[in-house]
């Protein structure tokens, strides 16, 4: 390897990984679903690739899924179907990756938000090396009191000194404002930096009673002690989790020619 290229890999030690299967309970087959004739799973390949931070895999367990990344010139790893969580999955492709040891940073790009902002990528990138955090994601505003009330959009709580700093260490996640307060409560955006070893950690801790009850994985983080720290932004991604979801975010995009 020349030294440049040595160089720049060095300076890119963060691959980017998403999860993504066809089977999920309240909208089936939807990475395939298009938007101005691109696959959902397409949109937040090519953003991921945008932001030039390393390498970047779509982890399936689905074929479909695997051709349609491949036959656009992008990168899959094949995964098992048992897997209970996404970052299961996410591990399980970790571990397939040929250079891991070179790798310090995994980040966990969900598959169902082609909105997702190829700069707060980075700048998630950016924090999360310069906080030197375990786990680094991303919040925003929550603009729509019907957001409280919605199980599909995760929300999580951080401490009053958020605002000054622009993050936080993680209070807590949930689903629903019934069950906690919504005093510095903030949206959730399904993106996770992890470092490696809190990643292999991680994953040999068994599911908590919180992460099963409010099927929140982030919770097991929190439950064994390991902080997440929670970085702010003024974008507000759509994820796709129904089909009214999809019509929304459909008609935003087209409309945008994005």
């Amino acid at each position: 390897m020349r030294l440049l290229d040595a160089l720049n890999f060095k300076m890119n030690n963060t691959i980017i990984l998403i999860p993504s299967r066809m089977s999920a309970s309240r909208l089936p087959g939807k990475p395939l679903l298009k938007i101005n004739g691109i696959s959902i799973i397409q949109h937040v390949y090519n953003r991921a690739k945008a932001t030039n931070l390393g390498k970047v895999y779509v982890a399936t367990e689905d074929a479909e899924i695997q051709t349609e990344i491949e036959k656009n010139g992008g990168n899959s790893i094949m995964t098992s179907k048992n897997h209970q969580t996404g970052t299961d999955r996410i591990f399980e492709a970790v571990e397939k990756i040929n250079d891991i040891e070179n790798i310090k940073y995994v980040i966990n790009l969900q598959g169902d938000e082609p909105q997702i902002s190829t700069e707060d990528i980075i700048n998630l990138d950016k924090n999360v090396r310069k906080l030197n955090s375990k786990i680094g994601t991303l919040c925003t505003d929550i603009k729509d009191k019907k957001i409280f009330s919605n199980k599909n959009i995760v929300k999580v709580s951080v401490n009053e000194t958020f605002q000054k700093n622009n993050h936080s260490p993680a209070l807590t996640f949930f689903r629903n404002a019934e069950d906690f307060d919504e005093k510095n409560t903030y949206h959730h955006i399904g993106i996770y930096q992890y470092e490696i070893s809190t990643l292999k950690k991680f994953i040999n801790f068994k599911q908590t009673e919180n992460e099963k009850k409010f099927r929140l994985e982030q919770l097991r983080a929190l439950d064994n002690s390991i902080p997440i720290d929670v970085m702010y932004t003024q974008n507000s991604p759509i994820g796709v989790d129904t089909m009214d979801d999809f019509m929304e975010i459909k008609k935003i995009m087209e409309y945008k020619k994005d």
